[in-house]
């Protein structure tokens, strides 16, 4: 007889969109990676190639100081999908403890942790993030903590439900009759409930993290120059006179945002209808 967790990975085979925007991202992903091995140093200069388009030499051109276009945009995936997965993983650990507190504690402390939520919820995230940046000073540290620190309450409103139907079952109750404690009750049922959906909004929040940081890179309140990201190469492209005689210099790091973000999303429905299959067709 079939696992619960075979019947989902082979409804996640059938979506076919899930299955190709991961096989989508893992290729980008292992470009990323071997990106030191894939092309030469993203901060070489080759004044005599400036500015020239593609060429054998340089696959994706050359930008008007002389840096490999291909090398950088590989370079630049390594950081910008560092920053999208951390940011996403600090959202999902911080929403899954607050939001497993707020359904199991309820009150007073259900009470701050959603109105808590609703308050952050409330801003928009480029401000805030331009806020916490401007302050502290762009660093890729600082836009991970900015954007996890923005995501978190859509993790919490998720745990918290789960958490809430799990909270009055039969066995939770004879735990905590028998004295199990908070931490103990989160871990051994509310967790393994809960992990299903927290995946799938982690996977869903690396997109928007993604979105955020080539956003706050773009404004030059994120990654900082030297160091490439598909944000700041779009910053470097954003004149109108090379948005029109440079193409190459605004395409690939604007094609590796667009793969990178249609593919998590992809996955992370493809995962949302493998977890709950009531989802699918509603």
């Amino acid at each position: 007889m079939s696992t619960p967790r075979g019947r989902a990975l082979a409804r996640f085979r059938r979506n076919r969109l899930a299955v190709a925007g991961a096989v989508v991202l893992l290729v980008i992903v292992v470009l990323a990676v071997l990106a030191p091995v894939l092309a030469a140093d993203p901060d070489a200069v080759d004044l005599a190639a400036a500015g020239r388009g593609p060429s054998a030499a340089h696959w994706f051109g050359t930008d008007p100081s002389g840096r490999d276009v291909f090398a950088r945009t590989l370079d630049a995936g390594r950081v910008s999908l560092l920053v999208g997965l951390l940011a996403a993983a600090f959202a999902v650990l911080l929403g899954t403890v607050l939001g497993s507190l707020s359904g199991l504690l309820g009150r007073w402390v259900d009470s701050l942790v959603m109105r808590t939520a609703d308050t952050v919820l409330s801003f928009p995230i480029v401000v805030v993030v331009m806020v916490l940046a401007g302050i502290v000073g762009p660093s890729v540290p600082v836009l991970v903590l900015a954007i996890g620190c923005t995501q978190w309450p859509i993790a919490a409103r998720v745990v918290r439900g789960v958490t809430l139907s799990q909270r009055d079952r039969a066995h939770l109750q004879a735990a905590r009759v028998s004295g199990a404690s908070t931490g103990w009750l989160i871990r051994k049922h509310v967790l393994p409930a809960a992990l299903p959906p927290a995946t799938v909004t982690g996977t869903l929040a690396v997109a928007q993290a993604v979105m955020l940081e080539t956003t706050m890179s773009f404004l030059g309140l994120g990654v900082r120059p030297p160091q490439a990201s598909w944000g700041n190469m779009l910053t470097d492209a954003q004149n109108l006179t090379l948005i029109q005689t440079m193409p190459w210099l605004w395409i690939p790091p604007g094609v590796a945002i667009a793969l990178t973000v249609l593919s998590v999303n992809f996955v992370g429905d493809g995962l949302r209808d493998a977890v709950d299959p009531k989802q699918v067709h509603r």
